[in-house]
């Protein structure tokens, strides 16, 4: 199945390797499934997402404060969640080639190839016995070996464990987040306490919200798809605390959806023919969720969550306060009243972020014969490229590092003297270099340059004196 810009994964993940921007983890030993490394074209992309997501939704508002918490943490931290008892995934192994994967994606995968006629939003949340059932009633075959013979439905936990301490007898037992949602939870009354809070109105209180981006690991069991399921994966979430005796929660989770919707379409770029919400059914919600909608984006293989949203109540709060005896209120600074806030939850998918934006922004040019990735230049890995025109002339050559010295302290600039200029200009456009410049024989002459335009290829000369100004008010 191809996503609506007609782009299958295999190209996508052959542009991905031979560019430099993703690698199988631990290649020279076989590689180890749903790991993934990021090259150096990907780190580039991956940081610039990162940097964007920041700006807009933490630097530039007042209501919303950073925080980087540790990815260990005590145990108690997952008991008071509920992680250790309801972070799970319903599982199956093949008993004829002991293929172990997730009930719900084998039979999702099944009915996507249109072998039994079943709807979709049905799978979502159903039990361990419904599963069975419709495991033996289709007789679902195993995608190794064609054979049906599975073990019955079963639960396993998504968090991975880890101990800490040096000597056997001695080591406890604690996990690696899951999520990267507890971090800000149990921190909460260290932030109000050290920080003066504002609200959107520029008043002390609430609403407001904790922010941060980091890793988080799940023990997935489901393989394929590229880095959109991975063990180790990078996420970008908020709390949005509010008072629900004075705020509806309706109304707040609108206003984050609206909010998600401009960053997917303004900073992003993806079309709106590839973008859908979906709701959560009462069976497929978290257990700390009473609504929960998510932002769909059309993969290659089809609808699949970008992002989510979801109404967490005072859900962690409450349990933490709880499990922990410690005030996790919030005062009124006006009131003085005690408040235990409920919380909106954005949460953004970074890893799948860098795959819906190479997915949405991988072109062939037919006319051209090149492929070019078209991302938005504030996400470009590489702003600008410096060729000289031919890689022998010295004259050439030096003045062309002359150039690339210049833009570089300014811009995220690429040195490229390799081949013809022709290979030299397609190999940019496939990882999204928005300008090139070449210093050619007339340079010398006047001090101008070739400036190309990625997805015109259209070229114009400019002074270097001007290069700076002119490229940082075309990406700005």
């Amino acid at each position: 199945m191809a996503s609506s810009n007609n782009v299958s994964l295999e190209k996508i993940t052959a542009l991905a390797k031979r560019r430099g921007f993703i690698f199988p983890g631990s290649e020279i030993y076989g590689g180890l499934a749903n790991v993934y490394d990021y090259g150096p074209v990907g780190v580039e992309l991956l940081l610039n997402i990162k940097k964007l997501w920041w700006q807009r939704f933490v630097t530039r508002r007042v209501d919303i404060l950073g925080l980087d918490t540790a990815i260990l943490m005590n145990p108690k931290v997952w008991q008071a969640s509920g992680h250790t008892q309801s972070f799970t995934d319903v599982m199956v192994d093949c008993k004829n080639c002991k293929l172990r994967t997730r009930a719900d994606h084998l039979l999702e995968n099944y009915i996507n190839q249109k072998k039994i006629g079943f709807d979709l939003k049905k799978i979502q949340g159903l039990g361990i016995k419904e599963l069975g059932l419709i495991f033996k009633k289709h007789k679902i075959p195993c995608p190794e070996c064609g054979q049906s013979d599975w073990t019955e439905p079963r639960h396993f936990n998504l968090l991975f464990e880890t101990h800490i301490g040096i000597l056997p007898e001695k080591k406890s037992l604690t996990y690696l987040r899951g999520e990267i949602a507890q971090g800000m939870f149990v921190n909460f009354k260290n932030v109000i306490d050290s920080f003066r809070v504002l609200n959107p109105e520029l008043e002390y209180g609430l609403p407001f919200g904790i922010a941060q981006a980091g890793k988080a690991f799940r023990n997935e069991i489901t393989k394929g798809n590229l880095i959109f399921r991975m063990l180790e994966f990078n996420l970008a979430e908020i709390e949005y605390f509010f008072d629900p005796k004075k705020q509806n929660w309706q109304k707040i989770f609108e206003s984050w959806r609206i909010e998600m919707e401009k960053w997917v379409f303004e900073e992003l770029r993806l079309s709106k023919k590839n973008i859908k919400w979906r709701v959560h059914s009462e069976k497929e919600r978290a257990h700390y969720s009473k609504h929960t909608e998510d932002l769909e984006y059309n993969f290659p293989f089809g609808f699949k969550e970008l992002y989510g949203l979801a109404y967490r109540t005072d859900y962690d709060l409450k349990n933490h306060m709880e499990k922990s005896g410690q005030d996790l209120t919030f005062t009124d600074p006006k009131t003085g009243q005690k408040i235990l806030p409920h919380v909106i939850e954005p949460t953004f998918g970074l890893d799948r972020t860098f795959l819906a934006l190479l997915c949405e922004h991988y072109w062939e040019d037919k006319v051209n014969k090149r492929v070019v990735l078209k991302l938005p230049p504030k996400l470009a890995p590489f702003k600008v490229a410096v060729f000289p025109l031919l890689a022998n002339n010295q004259n050439l050559v030096n003045k062309a590092k002359k150039v690339f010295e210049l833009l570089k302290p300014n811009l995220a600039t690429a040195w490229d003297a390799r081949g013809n200029i022709g290979k030299r200009y397609y190999s940019q456009d496939e990882i999204g270099t928005p300008f090139g410049i070449t210093i050619d024989h007339q340079t010398l002459k006047d001090k101008t340059v070739t400036l190309r335009d990625r997805d015109t290829t259209f070229q114009k000369r400019i002074k270097i004196q001007k290069l700076i100004s002119y490229l940082s008010s075309l990406l700005r």
